[in-house]
């Protein structure tokens, strides 16, 4: 595992361009694809360099210093770079998963990094984050929406913990609004299949409408927003972890295969992203049944120059961050990725 983490970390050195981004196809979901923004394609994707930059940082690496100290300067730079006046990181089209991951890394890279730009700019995404809570209590795919969804609250509620770890205030209401919002997301009476899991007791919806689909990343994504906000013994958590148990094997092998139709569709590593801090945040034996088996799905998808694949979604720069940051969780060097 150690080699193939150094593998991918170096294949993402290689490919960091001049200005410290990482070259993807920046665009949206579109039911099971995506699509590319008329501006998007092979681009700078801030979101993408947020991900990257921290899986240096999970490896133990600091800005600065040491073997990959350049080239977390350069994504740190390039996410600096990338925000615009009101606060908001966004480039060539991206979205508020961009923002969120960009405040997510730069909150993570403060403490050792050292730099006051760091500080300052952190503080204006956190405030747009805050501003951007709507009424039901979430966020969606720009600032200001009025609906929510439960892939763009998680990435806002790890940002505003990371960003609390560091020292950045954050307000006690805007944490209790997103849980409530989750918690109302979660399925109580499953009704209807509307996903590929033949039980959905446990499960988390994209919205929290009735009508709203129901899926393992999704659920991951519910689990982790409430681990983050400070909610930990709760019966909502533990339906959602055994649901994630009940399908992991069925969901990595319908997106996760690099031979498959998919070939490591970006619903994988979203919902691995997730789960595995699930799980880990949750401990054993559900840690230990679900790392085993993740794991030597990651070593087999691996190609031998050390990428990930990405056929559906941003591309192989993203597909690697991902799981090199999958694999790199036991090490326990990044704050928002610890029990």
């Amino acid at each position: 595992m150690v080699k193939a983490v150094e593998r991918g970390l170096k294949w993402l050195a290689d490919r960091q361009q001049p200005n410290g981004s990482w070259i993807a196809n920046v665009g949206f979901k579109l039911n099971e694809g995506y699509r590319i923004n008329e501006e998007g394609l092979d681009r700078g994707h801030v979101g993408v360099t947020a991900l990257a930059g921290m899986a240096f940082l999970a490896n133990g690496q600091v800005p600065g210093r040491g073997r990959y100290g350049a080239v977390i300067d350069k994504a740190i730079d390039y996410v600096l770079a990338s925000q615009q006046g009101n606060g908001y990181i966004s480039a060539n089209g991206s979205r508020m998963y961009s923002h969120a991951f960009g405040t997510l890394f730069l909150a993570e890279a403060l403490g050792m990094a050292k730099r006051d730009d760091v500080r300052e700019k952190l503080e204006d995404s956190i405030r747009l984050i805050v501003d951007s809570q709507n009424q039901e209590g979430g966020w969606r795919y720009v600032p200001f929406a009025k609906e929510s969804d439960m892939s763009i609250t998680v990435c806002q509620v790890m940002a505003l913990r990371a960003a609390r770890n560091a020292g950045i205030p954050v307000p006690r209401a805007t944490i209790d609004r997103a849980v409530a919002y989750v918690k109302s997301s979660a399925v109580k009476d499953p009704g209807p299949r509307r996903s590929f899991a033949d039980d959905e007791r446990g499960a988390f919806r994209y919205q929290s409408q009735s009508y709203s689909r129901a899926t393992f990343p999704l659920t991951a994504a519910g689990v982790v927003t409430l681990y983050g906000a400070g909610v930990y013994n709760d019966r909502d958590i533990e339906d959602g972890l055994d649901f994630l148990e009940r399908n992991l094997v069925e969901f990595s092998d319908q997106y996760g295969s690099s031979s498959g139709t998919y070939g490591g569709h970006y619903f994988f590593y979203y919902g691995n992203y997730y789960a595995v801090q699930a799980m880990y945040t949750a401990g054993p034996p559900r840690w230990t049944k679900y790392y085993d088996h993740i794991r030597e799905v990651l070593l087999r998808m691996q190609e031998p120059d050390g990428r990930w694949p990405n056929r559906v979604g941003p591309g192989e720069a993203f597909g690697t961050a991902v799981a090199t940051l999958i694999l790199e969780i036991p090490y326990r060097f990044l704050p928002i990725f610890q029990r």
